[in-house]
């Protein structure tokens, strides 16, 4: 049985991956402003971070159904279920991987001090990290499963094509349940899957003892996508990267190299007229918006909404809207719409429908899906009553709270894209 434990494993981002990540061309050399910002996240991770790894084998698996069971849970993923059918996978790797809290808490500090560009690159440099480990732990894996007989294919994580964000719980579930509670406190599942810190990552290797199976099947050869060098498992060259868990190139449409010119770039115009404040969309976006931009382009959103209940003397409450957008080539169509009262609220039980029927309610505000597969733009049009109360007891209510929601996703990045057209990209990357 594997079980892998690194508590400070060693961190050597290579140069290549870190130029990727900040959508830099791969011939592009670094100087002047770029250098010394690349230079100083890497310095202060050196001497900061404190990240970490953990890899537990499971033989548990079934496959039926079009599922993938693995230990009795069951996961979402219909791509992961074919890719574990097509190569006769009879075990798994669950990995978690976390470049650590500092990383977060220091580009967090960054942002608040005024310093976009050091924000930027600790960031970028934070998801490399998070790359590098989960690459050095497939590394690992795949060595021991050589020594075993046996082969691992490509990690697969919560938030891929095809494989749910919210199946994230699930899968921390497996780890911390059996084996991973001595990293009680390095990492937090949020209930809308959201990961805490961020730089972090929640992944899943299959492992096949039908190694002919597994040549046979090209894209199943997990070094295609492994950048590790130097690997003695090697068994074919390196030809792309894997998915990332921030693609910056997405915001960087007129970055050189970067296909500048490609059809529907831009979808949202900008200076559009909106029913929220513009005063209002610029603080909330900038206080209550996160943004992740994936490597095909889609972009998910996360959104907290803070009010009050209108009776029991207010209470404060707290709900997340999550928003999962199709690529600019898609329009920006909404794809999936979550919302669900924060982790730890309580606030959301002294609304009145809710001590009247609260699972009523809850079923109701989970239901809610306004314009839902429609494009990001329509909200602009959208005719909504305006009911700016706290409460989410009636439709009105939660439908002006989702056009709030729509409307400062649809200026934050009306706003990057106008901003990046205008090539002021190139002023944060120096």
């Amino acid at each position: 049985m594997l079980e892998l434990v690194e508590t400070n494993p060693r961190v050597n981002v290579q140069e290549s991956e870190y130029q990727r990540l900040l959508g830099l061309p791969e011939n592009y050399s670094m100087r002047g402003r770029t250098r010394e910002l690349a230079d100083a996240a890497r310095r202060w991770y050196a001497e900061n971070g404190r990240p970490w790894f953990y890899a537990r084998q499971v033989n548990a698996l079934k496959l039926a159904d079009g599922q993938l069971s693995v230990e009795g849970t069951g996961f979402s993923s219909k791509q992961l279920h074919d890719q574990f059918i097509a190569a006769r996978a009879d075990s798994a790797v669950l990995v978690a991987v976390s470049a650590g809290r500092e990383c977060e808490e220091h580009a967090r500090q960054l942002w608040r001090e005024s310093k976009p560009d050091e924000y930027f690159f600790m960031e970028m440099f934070g998801s490399a990290v998070v790359e590098h480990l989960v690459t050095v732990a497939s590394g690992h894996i795949c060595g021991w499963a050589d020594q075993n007989g046996a082969a691992a294919l490509p990690h697969y994580s919560p938030g891929y094509s095809g494989w749910d964000i919210s199946d994230q719980i699930k899968l921390w579930n497996l780890l911390h349940g059996n084996g991973a509670r001595h990293l009680e406190g390095n990492l937090e599942v949020m209930e809308t899957g959201m990961l805490r810190p961020k730089k972090s990552l929640l992944t899943l290797l299959g492992v096949t003892r039908d190694l002919e199976r597994a040549r046979s099947l090209a894209k199943l050869i997990p070094c295609e996508n492994c950048s590790l060098p130097g690997c003695q498992y090697r068994r074919t060259l390196y030809r792309q990267a894997p998915p990332q868990i921030e693609d910056v190139r997405a915001l960087l449409p007129n970055a050189p190299g970067n296909g500048g010119n490609r059809k529907n770039a831009s979808v949202l115009k900008a200076g559009v007229q909106y029913a929220i404040n513009l005063r209002a969309l610029e603080k909330w976006s900038k206080e209550r918006l996160q943004l992740e931009f994936s490597r095909d382009g889609m972009v998910e959103a996360r959104f907290r909404y803070e009010g009050t209940t209108c009776s029991n003397m207010g209470r404060a409450l707290e709900f997340d809207y999550r928003v999962k957008l199709a690529s600019t080539d898609d329009r920006r169509r909404i794809l999936e719409m979550q919302c669900a009262p924060a982790a730890g609220d309580t606030g959301h039980q002294s609304q009145c429908e809710y001590l009247n029927n609260a699972e009523g309610l809850m079923r109701n505000i989970a239901g809610d899906k306004p314009l839902l597969g429609r494009p990001l733009s329509d909200v602009l049009q959208w005719k909504r009553e305006y009911n700016p109360s706290g409460c989410f007891c009636d439709l009105a209510r939660r439908e002006h709270k989702w056009g709030l929601v729509l409307e400062v996703i649809h200026f934050a990045l009306a706003r990057r894209e106008r901003e990046l057209a205008n090539g002021q990209a190139e002023i944060i990357l120096g």
